[in-house]
């Protein structure tokens, strides 16, 4: 009689482990940065310095990996907003070129402005091969007055990402 309830605790907890999903979405908001997104696991950050088409800044990465593939924001400021703007399309060309990728779907677009209100942002969708492996790419890169944010999902093609690939892009919010 005492291993029935042993055995139904056991059974149980084996269960609740087996509930761990995969994709453990959750909130996250940057303390360098004005913005918001979820990511599908616990991130983590890292700062460094990049060239990013003659112009070095510090870049912030928060990113999360789940089964191969990265979801990832980063962030930095130019001294300026022509090249914070510039950037944009500075990031979006060394993503893709790392990837040795082609550019399946591109949006660019565009608000004149001067200071905050100047804005520029390009969507993209990319194939490539990254480690021997076909790679997908897509990409949020925005320039708002000086900062600049790349949101990113890279990783193994596979065809059952899109959906979250669409819900961490699409929950990035500036704030």
């Amino acid at each position: 009689m005492q291993k029935r309830p042993f055995l139904a605790l056991a059974l149980a907890g084996a269960l609740l482990l087996g509930c761990n999903p995969t994709y453990n979405w959750r909130d996250y908001s940057s303390p360098e940065a004005p913005f918001r997104v979820m990511f599908p696991a616990k991130p983590s950050t890292h700062t460094r310095s990049v060239n990013l088409d003659g112009m070095r800044v510090e870049m912030t990465m928060t990113a999360a990996e789940v089964e191969g593939v990265t979801f990832a924001v980063g962030t930095g400021m130019a001294p300026d907003t022509a090249r914070a703007q510039a950037a944009v399309a500075a990031m979006k060309t060394a993503m893709v070129r790392n990837i040795g990728a082609t550019v399946q779907r591109e949006d660019a677009r565009a608000a004149s402005g001067s200071g905050e209100e100047a804005r520029t942002s390009i969507d993209i969708e990319a194939l490539g091969n990254a480690h021997g492996q076909p790679t997908r790419l897509r990409g949020h890169f925005e320039a708002r007055g000086k900062r600049f944010y790349q949101v990113i999902v890279l990783g193994r093609e596979k065809a059952d990402g899109a959906e979250q690939a669409d819900q961490f892009i699409s929950s990035f919010k500036l704030l």
